[in-house]
């Protein structure tokens, strides 16, 4: 359904639609004491399905949008926006007034929450979520790192913010990275596009980035699923997936696949590496969370 607001959205000028944003972000801090953090999380991973199910959410009646972000995923309060504060956090979901309205329309209590793919990599966001919302349902999308990097690869490569090729940008990883997880800790303010844009081959370590999370929050806060999953039965993982945030059932009829970006195949040579690389990594996952991630490459 398209509302009043989306309406504004596509048909302002772009100066006017700035300056109506701007005073729903105002009125939103000015109400955010009546406005509860999130009940879910959506924590990663990067190109893992975050997107798809990002919108199989919000189509659910009980999920309402991200105001005032309007269309997008997230807030990226716990890595990039933590210098605006929690007032500014608390102003991207409902007021209690708009959730005891859409509870007394369909019967059952909304959940509101956020997509972030950086949260789960971000060093920082484990500890400041579990701060804020210790209660938290966190949902974990984990894809087949090799196909995860490559799939990330392409992105930043249509998107304009990688000139290397896909050999040469794992071999620059390194470089590129070196000292922004250190400093990201040292200084809680700062955010490195670098730690996000080119951490091809690090971010399928899924193991040492959940672990913040595994030792924060109780193992039943946690709902992790498998890309290939989600992907192969979506209606059965987005059932599942309301069932874990505590709504009912709701049969969306259509799964589009969101954000997907085809090219040519990886090569070979790098896919064999990078299966090698990610075996041990694979490994100590499986034993940590007694999942099988059969579909995976190793």
């Amino acid at each position: 359904m398209t509302t009043m607001r989306d309406k504004l959205n596509q048909a302002a000028p772009l100066g006017l639609r700035d300056r109506v944003k701007d005073g729903l972000v105002h009125y939103g801090e000015r109400t955010s004491d009546d406005r509860r953090p999130p009940d879910f999380l959506i924590i990663g991973t990067k190109r893992g399905g975050t997107t798809s199910l990002w919108n199989y959410l919000v189509r659910h009646p009980l999920v309402p949008r991200l105001y005032p972000a309007w269309n997008t995923k997230t807030s990226h309060y716990f890595e990039e926006n933590w210098h605006r504060g929690e007032r500014w956090y608390r102003s991207h979901f409902p007021t209690e007034r708009r959730r005891a309205a859409l509870a007394r329309r369909h019967g059952a209590q909304p959940r509101a929450g956020e997509a972030a793919p950086l949260y789960m990599f971000h060093p920082l966001a484990a500890g400041r979520v579990h701060d804020l919302i210790p209660q938290a349902r966190i949902i974990v999308l984990l894809r087949d790192p090799v196909e995860r990097a490559y799939s990330h690869w392409k992105e930043r490569r249509t998107e304009g913010t990688e000139p290397l090729g896909f050999t040469e940008a794992l071999a620059a990883e390194p470089e590129r990275t070196a000292g922004e997880r250190d400093r990201l800790i040292a200084e809680p303010e700062y955010h490195s596009n670098a730690y996000d844009w080119y951490s091809y081959r690090a971010r399928g370590r899924y193991l040492e980035h959940l672990e913040p999370w595994l030792d924060l929050f109780d193992r039943e806060q946690l709902h992790i699923l498998p890309s290939e999953t989600l992907y192969g039965d979506p209606a059965g993982s987005y059932a599942g997936v309301l069932d874990f945030i505590g709504l009912p059932a709701h049969d969306l009829g259509r799964y589009e696949v969101f954000n997907d970006r085809r090219s040519a195949p990886m090569d070979p040579a790098v896919r064999e590496e990078l299966t090698e690389y990610y075996r041990p990594h694979n490994a100590a996952l499986r034993e940590r969370l007694g999942m099988s991630f059969a579909d995976w490459s190793s």
